[in-house]
């Protein structure tokens, strides 16, 4: 490990990942701030219920524009091919505008948060100001990503962490207005908070990237297609919200275990604790794009690390004293949810060792430009989750909230097997091609 450390290659990655992972660690706070705003209005829970059904709806549709963070990460070179994905964001971004436009001004919005959501009638109106006012974080996030790839692409990544760091300062300082003027009694309070902080943060995103993109106006022609980006694109939509709807399944699986409270606490405790983690490293796959093509031996051992860390660290929450001290202290979980929690957390060990890995190979299959090989890998997974939980739940129902934990760290190793072969076969054809050629 000290002479991964020394290796001047490896620092130069990590000057390039560390901004990353921070911005991507400090995001979580936003809503930290949020909850703690609204949890101070009287009818609380109502409040915060009413937030919690827009935002989930919000979080479905914001989906395809953040995945323009990686498409302009992998597909702009310059200020030619970054038009030619600014245009093809604006097509996405226009049909998402009606499908809000839908959803918050028609009729339409109320049979989706009844029947989708069980939200009572009584919270109609709450729930559409919410959800419009989330209609805007939606365009102005989805604005940011499109610059934020071309930021990372010419590796300025402290421009992220820069741009959440205010954000967070901007949330904050709105939060502490409406609490002083007693305007945060409504879930658009919440809904207010969050646009004022990505506004700032794509308007710092929007002006970095423009400036990039005018320092790289010499590339005036490019090959670039409509129909390379939407190849590109669309099975890179897909995939992500394959994995957003993963969690549902488990939990849907646990109201059929012994201690359905407990378990289905547990298992969520465990969980956010691992994605908290987690997503210190969920860029691993900007690193592919960026530096493996230079230095692939580099990259692997970036990779190895990110393996190891998160790992280390979940073992030493589950197998030491550190565990329960911080259940109790810090997340303030009784004595029983904790000891169950930390039971449930074991089995995500796997999940940490596992997840560096199939990032890293996910930006091979970007690098490539054949995101659509990502989808069969993620079906495996998803299968993989829907037959572990079975048995496990129906014939081991005592397991509670450590069976979600084991489904899906089963899941996400064979999804691991499965890309594997894909890159595998992938290079097996290409090799072949060559041989052919010549």
């Amino acid at each position: 490990m000290s002479k991964i450390l020394k290796d001047s290659s490896f620092i130069r990655i990590l000057i390039f990942f560390i901004p990353l992972a921070i911005s991507a660690s400090l995001t979580s706070i936003s809503h930290v701030i949020i909850n703690g705003t609204l949890s101070r209005a009287d009818h609380a829970e109502v409040i915060i219920a009413n937030y919690a059904i827009a935002f989930s709806l919000f979080g479905i549709l914001e989906r395809p524009l953040l995945v323009f963070r990686q498409t302009s990460s992998a597909l702009a070179k310059g200020k030619a091919s970054f038009n030619k994905i600014a245009a093809f964001f604006i097509k996405v971004t226009l049909a998402i505008t009606a499908l809000c436009a839908l959803v918050g001004l028609t009729r339409l919005g109320d049979l989706v948060f009844i029947y989708g959501f069980n939200a009572e009638a009584d919270s109609m109106a709450s729930l559409r100001v919410t959800f419009l006012v989330l209609s805007g974080v939606i365009l102005v996030s989805g604005l940011r990503c499109l610059y934020q790839g071309m930021i990372i692409n010419k590796l300025e990544t402290k421009w992220l962490t820069i741009g959440v760091v205010v954000r967070l300062a901007g949330m904050f300082a709105v939060a502490a207005y409406l609490n002083l003027s007693h305007h945060a009694n409504t879930s658009a309070a919440g809904a207010i908070i969050f646009l004022a902080g990505m506004g700032i943060e794509c308007f710092i995103s929007v002006w970095r990237g423009n400036s990039i993109v005018k320092e790289n106006e010499k590339e005036t022609e490019t090959t670039l297609r409509q129909k390379e980006i939407s190849n590109f694109y669309f099975p890179l939509v897909i995939y992500l919200s394959f994995q957003t709807i993963l969690i549902p399944i488990i939990y849907a699986f646990l109201g059929k275990i012994q201690d359905v409270h407990l378990g289905i606490a547990s298992f969520a405790l465990a969980f956010s604790i691992t994605n908290l983690i987690l997503s210190f490293f969920m860029y691993t796959h900007q690193i592919v794009l960026q530096f493996y093509q230079k230095d692939k031996r580099t990259v692997i051992k970036c990779v190895i690390v990110f393996s190891i860390v998160p790992s280390v660290l979940l073992a030493f929450l589950s197998f030491t004293a550190a565990g329960p001290w911080f259940m109790r202290t810090v997340l303030g979980a009784d004595m029983t949810l904790a000891a169950e929690s930390l039971r449930v957390l074991k089995f995500f060990i796997i999940k940490t060792m596992v997840f560096p890995w199939v990032d890293y190979f996910g930006g091979i299959l970007m690098l490539q430009k054949s995101t659509k090989s990502l989808l069969k890998p993620q079906i495996f997974n998803m299968v993989t989750v829907v037959l572990v939980m079975i048995p496990l739940v129906f014939w081991n129902p005592a397991l509670n909230g450590s069976a979600g934990a084991i489904a899906a760290s089963t899941g996400e190793l064979i999804g691991l097997i499965a890309v594997y072969f894909v890159i595998s076969r992938r290079q097996k054809i290409s090799q072949v091609a060559e041989q052919n050629s010549i």
